[in-house]
């Protein structure tokens, strides 16, 4: 196992530069050990015939159980944009142009964003859980002792699962937020149904789409990654559970939205 329980073999101090620099180390090191559980899971993923009804399970748990909530948060968040976009545009007589901007938005930041954002909150916070009560009740322990890999058991499945679903939703969520967005179109700013779609079919490249999808693809990496990690590391019974479930959460989201960024400048610099 590459994640073993590292205690804290510093003294205090009361030097506030020493802390920070303490603390800095101490993150540098939990990063280290997560990207060394990511890589070891990806190497372990040709092994996933031996996983495959854990796959499936971990597939039916990150696709179909997740659904309904990315369903009404990308209906709302198309027909948000589309309202305050719609407004604006309407000062200057553009707002046929709105399925372009709502399209473009979709695909390029919007849904890859808050479907990873649904995943990270709901199947990530869960991963955690699960993990850090099997790392608590020693059951990981238990695995090693039977020679049984706990990242090819435990994680692989549930990267791959992930890796696949969570292109799948966005593209979904990309969907069902371009019709939102045709709907408040259709029924608050007198733009029509074909207007509007010629206007999402004529702008919209396959750039977007694919640049879409690869951000979602690295953002399923980010929060197994994160996930499991913080799984694996709970210790202290039910409030190490609790910590690492919030850690994962937090430390997911604010991954999501640094990479986004930086992969949105890096694909269109």
């Amino acid at each position: 196992m590459i994640i073993p329980y590292e205690p804290d073999y510093y003294q205090p101090s009361g030097n506030p530069v020493v802390r920070i620099g303490r603390h800095c180390l101490k993150g540098l090191r939990a990063v280290g050990r997560a990207l060394l559980m990511a890589v070891q899971a990806f190497c372990f993923i040709p092994l996933f015939y031996k996983g495959r009804a854990e796959i499936s399970r971990q597939m039916y748990v990150a696709g179909l159980c997740s659904v309904g909530v990315t369903s009404a948060v990308a209906l709302m968040t198309g027909m948000i944009l589309c309202l305050q976009t719609g407004l604006f545009l309407r000062d200057y007589g553009q707002e046929m142009r709105v399925g372009t901007l709502v399209a473009q938005a979709m695909c390029r930041e919007m849904g890859p964003l808050m479907t990873a954002l649904i995943l990270a909150a709901s199947v990530g916070s869960a991963m955690a859980a699960q993990l850090g009560t099997m790392a608590v009740s020693e059951e990981v322990a238990a695995l090693e002792v039977m020679s049984i890999n706990p990242v090819r058991f435990l994680v692989m499945p549930r990267l791959l699962a992930m890796l696949f679903m969570c292109p799948v939703l966005t593209v979904y969520t990309n969907i069902i937020g371009i019709l939102g967005g045709g709907l408040v179109a259709s029924t608050q700013l007198d733009v029509a149904w074909a207007a509007y779609y010629d206007n999402v079919l004529f702008m919209l490249h396959a750039k977007e789409i694919w640049i879409g999808v690869i951000k979602a693809l690295i953002f399923a990496v980010i929060i197994v990654t994160i996930a499991c990690f913080q799984g694996f590391s709970a210790r202290e019974g039910a409030v190490g559970v609790g910590n690492a479930t919030r850690k994962t959460v937090v430390f997911s989201f604010l991954s999501i939205l640094i990479t986004g960024y930086f992969v949105t400048r890096l694909m269109y610099d």
